[in-house]
C-alpha cells in the first residue's frame, strides 16, 4: 500500500501513532532510521518458513526491495490497524554496531502489538515482510 509517513514525529511518537501495546528497548526505539520521503509504497512478501537476518536480506535483494525503514512501517500499521491482525508483519537493519533489530506488528492473545528490539534468533513462519523499492 501507499502510505503517507510524518517523519517529523520521534521514533516513539511513530510508534505511539499506531495505538499499539509496546515492547520495546528504549535504546532501539531510538536509533530506529528515519527513512525517506513524505509517501512510500510499502511492498509486503511472506516466506512460510524460518529465516535468519542475513538470508532474509538476500530475499530482500532477489524482489529488488530493500527492508522497509521502521517508520514507514509504523505508518502503514496506523493507517490499517487490521493488517497486523491477519499479517503479522516486521522489518528489520542494523545498527551503528553491525547487531540486527526488527521492528514488528502483530495481534497476540487478542491485543494488538509492537515489538522494537534487537534480534538474534531469526524470524518464525508466519511473518510478512515489508519492503521498499530500491
Amino acid at each position: 500500500p501507499r502510505v503517507l509517513v510524518n517523519r517529523t514525529r520521534t521514533p516513539q511518537q511513530a510508534l505511539d501513532a499506531t495505538g499499539r501495546k509496546q515492547y520495546t528497548d528504549r535504546d532501539v526505539v531510538t536509533a530506529m532510521p528515519r527513512g525517506e520521503g513524505d509517501e512510500v509504497e510499502v511492498i509486503f512478501f511472506k516466506l512460510g518458513r524460518f529465516i535468519n537476518d542475513i538470508n532474509l536480506g538476500e530475499e530482500y535483494e532477489f524482489r529488488g526491495l530493500k527492508p522497509a525503514d521502521p517508520f514507514s512501517l509504523a505508518a502503514v500499521n496506523e493507517a490499517d490497524p487490521v493488517l497486523a491482525d491477519e499479517c503479522p508483519n516486521g522489518t528489520h537493519w542494523q545498527d551503528a554496531d553491525g547487531r540486527w533489530c526488527y521492528a514488528a506488528f502483530s495481534r497476540w492473545s487478542g491485543v494488538r502489538e509492537v515489538s522494537v528490539n534487537r534480534c538474534g534468533s531469526g524470524w518464525v513462519v508466519g511473518w510478512w515482510f515489508a519492503g521498499l523499492r530500491k
